[in-house]
């Protein structure tokens, strides 16, 4: 019996996508994790899981993921206008200026590899990939052909994964803690995914004072591990 092999590729594509060995950035940032641990918000693995659980169910579904699915329909659409408009709504919730450059910093490295990954009208599109790495990613798994609700939950992966990582590192946490707390948290996905399908367009955006908080002083915080 022959058996098809395109049916896997935009697993594989998903795979690589949410890698962390893409050079993007990711595991360079902790999100005010870093200021957490420091002022005694974050103190042990519940106290992370606690963290991460709240944004699952709130900052993710309620923006992050409903931006990304627009994003990723505008690029098989072939709207750039569109797109832009996406991302300027993901930028203003971005509420510190080290969670907007984050964005945007991993947005141009993204974009210059989706560039040069040689990915149809990548070039093209660099304007509006470069500002925001969620336009990079949408663009990349329309151009793969990846389900939205799995490239929604690759990115919600991605994003868990490297946080996670970085409490590890801050708390700090034990390899085989921290990656039980992970297991924990990933449960949570498949519902926020759900959730974000559901979100109608003059519904998206969210409001996450901890995390502003704690962002906004890692800016200015005197030692760190992780960029600001």
């Amino acid at each position: 019996m022959h058996t098809s092999t395109e049916g896997a590729l935009p697993l594989l594509r998903l795979l690589h996508l949410v890698s962390p060995s893409l050079p993007v950035g990711g595991f360079t940032y902790s999100q005010g994790i870093e200021w957490a641990v420091e002022n005694g918000w974050i103190r042990d693995a519940d106290d992370l899981e606690a963290w991460m659980a709240h944004q699952l169910r709130s900052a993710l579904p309620d923006l992050d993921l409903p931006l990304l699915v627009r994003m990723q329909a505008a690029t098989l659409e072939r709207d750039q206008a569109v797109m832009s408009g996406w991302v300027d709504i993901l930028l203003a919730g971005r509420e510190t200026a080290e969670l907007r450059r984050e964005e945007s910093d991993r947005g141009r490295a993204l974009a210059d590899l989706i560039i040069a990954w040689g990915l149809e009208d990548a070039l093209a599109w660099k304007p509006q990939l470069a500002r925001s790495q969620t336009a990079g990613f949408a663009f990349a798994a329309a151009s793969w052909r990846i389900e939205p609700r799995d490239a929604a939950t690759g990115y919600a992966w991605s994003w868990l994964e490297n946080l996670v990582l970085a409490g590890i590192k801050l708390v700090p946490l034990g390899q085989t803690r921290g990656q039980q707390t992970l297991a924990r948290l990933a449960t949570l996905i498949p519902s926020a995914v759900v959730a974000a399908l559901e979100v109608a367009d003059e519904e998206i955006g969210t409001s996450t004072p901890a995390l502003a908080i704690a962002s906004s002083a890692h800016e200015t915080q005197y030692t760190r591990l992780f960029r600001s």
